[in-house]
């Protein structure tokens, strides 16, 4: 296949990207490939909302400049910071225009929550399913395309760069470039071929490295591992933001249901085994402090106390405005046995979101020519070193916005779609069928164990080594594994979570500091030199 513009991703960067640049330029051809359903992506997941500041009368752009900055612990890039709050108001309200509806007043106003880290309320939110309906409303607008093509259930094993033209390829080699995307079509199981003039990376994060995450299935790091394989550059992995409030369920394992960090601002609070409000012990902010603070208390409350939970009480709160602003979490909860009128919800930290990833410039420009990121797989320099909570929608509108922008002014100056005859077809030869999926299985499960015990929350150097030893021999037999058989998605998923999980140790074995999401025990102070670790 031959295409404009290629876009690997159904989120709400994915979308918001297809959608401009297929009204930009109605007679070039768009294609999105998802390797499931369309809508099953972060995006669906996020409950709490989108941050933007919309009243001007108690809120300001500085302010959430500010919230941003400190949240991030001192590895922000402000002027990044600056661009994504200013520019998000105008693509929040793209998003209203193009049918995404959020939670309003009797008198029209909307409805602005307050999560941990922000100083005034300024949260559009949709109850508790934000990222559903934003994703509803992107993916109506998108269907009304005619030259988007959007295929489901398409697995992407690699972008194409000179290296699969016979050139050596390195991290010093000037003038990457990407030409396209090997992909397994899941409907023929054949690996086909897709030359791209553009390419936008939008797929997601990666917290199904971990044992308990608040990601879905696909959330296995496809993007960043594909781009350190085309030698890109990579960044910050180390800071994984652990979300404080995710459901406690004995023996699920896997994906845990999300309790938004909007119930702690409607005045939800925190309490320990004993029944003790312990938030006042750790930050001034009490339940809402920063995520990182928080998830180290409740890591800290577990242990003191021998549990794997803590609770969250919502007893106190009006149970009429929860119900109407918390549907879903009310009705899960009851599913379970839980009345969050009588009940405390026990709840525990989940991996939810990477703060590193695909390092980008201001216009979402990777280090590999002809290849955009936005989204979670992307480190353009909002987050720094912990996110502020419900900006990670706004940045990915803002930089698939600005990606549009300069892709627009790319694609003019290229020459035709390379020809077929330019990229091989992919060669599987000599390789076959598996007999036992129980290698790959087995695999999966010693990575997220070996990522959950030694670089989850609390890190030390000793846990790190054992992480990377264990991690290079799993690398070394999923390898062999990869060579020698017919590729699966489980076994593409695998090899990139392996990847994404060195990335991670090696990056938290580079900053010899506790910093943001970053907690070592034995370098616990900050360094004064401040610098990202590329990878």
């Amino acid at each position: 296949m031959k295409t404009d513009f290629l876009v690997i991703g159904s989120g709400i960067a994915g979308l918001t990207y297809a959608l401009k640049v297929s009204e930009e330029f109605p007679d070039k051809k768009v294609i999105i490939l998802t390797k499931t359903q369309s809508d099953e992506t972060n995006t669906k997941y996020a409950q709490g909302g989108i941050a933007g500041v919309t009243d001007f009368l108690q809120d300001s752009f500085d302010k959430h400049i500010h919230d941003t900055l400190i949240s991030g612990d001192g590895l922000c890039d402000e002027h990044i910071v600056e661009i994504v709050v200013k520019e998000g108001v105008q693509r929040i309200n793209e998003l209203i225009a193009w049918g995404a509806q959020f939670d309003k007043e009797p008198d029209g106003d909307y409805k602005l929550g307050k999560e941990g880290g922000h100083s005034e309320n300024r949260i559009l939110h949709h109850k508790d399913v934000t990222g559903k309906e934003m994703e509803r409303a992107l993916l109506e607008a998108i269907l009304k395309r005619k030259n988007i093509e959007l295929i489901n259930h398409c697995f992407v094993i690699d972008v194409i760069t000179q290296h699969h033209l016979g050139y050596l390829v390195t991290k010093s080699t000037p003038d990457i470039e990407c030409f396209g995307v090997y992909i397994l079509n899941l409907s023929s199981r054949k690996i086909e071929k897709i030359a791209s003039q553009i390419t936008m990376l939008a797929t997601g994060g990666n917290g199904q490295v971990y044992r308990s995450t608040t990601n879905p299935a696909i959330a296995t790091g496809d993007g960043v591992a594909m781009v350190y394989r085309a030698k890109g550059r990579i960044e910050n992995m180390e800071f994984i933001q652990f979300h404080p409030t995710a459901l406690y369920e004995a023996g699920v394992r896997g994906q845990s249901f999300l309790i938004t960090e909007a119930v702690r601002g409607d005045g939800g609070i925190l309490r320990n085994a004993s029944g003790e409000a312990f938030m006042e012990r750790y930050d001034e902010r009490k339940d809402l402090a920063p995520r990182d603070i928080v998830a180290r208390a409740i890591d800290n409350e577990m242990k003191i106390a021998g549990t794997e939970f803590v609770y969250l009480d919502c007893r106190h709160m009006k149970q009429e405005d929860f119900l109407e602003h918390f549907p879903n979490i009310y009705a899960k909860c009851k599913s379970i046995g839980i009345d969050v009128a009588k009940d405390m919800i026990p709840v525990s930290p989940a991996a939810h979101y990477s703060c590193g990833g695909v390092k980008t410039d201001e216009w979402g420009r990777t280090s590999i020519k002809k290849l955009y990121a936005a989204g979670e797989c992307a480190s353009t320099g909002l987050h720094g070193a912990n996110r502020l909570a419900s900006n990670s929608l706004l940045e990915a509108m803002v930089f698939a916005h600005r990606a549009y922008k300069d892709s627009s002014c790319v694609i003019n100056e290229l020459s035709a779609v390379h020809s077929e005859e330019v990229i091989p077809d992919w060669n599987a030869e000599g390789t076959t069928e598996p007999k036992e999926m129980i290698l790959i299985t087995q695999s999966l499960k010693e990575m997220k164990l070996l990522m959950s015990d030694y670089v989850g929350i609390v890190r030390n150097i000793e846990r790190l080594k054992r992480a990377n030893s264990r991690l290079d021999l799993l690398h070394e037999e999923t390898e062999t594994l990869y060579h020698r058989l017919t590729l699966s998605p489980q076994l593409c998923e695998l090899r990139n979570m392996i990847t994404v999980s060195y990335l991670i140790v090696k990056s938290a074995e580079l900053r010899r500091e506790s910093r943001g999401l970053h907690f070592n025990t034995d370098y616990p102070g900050k360094n004064a030199i401040l610098q990202n670790t590329i990878l």
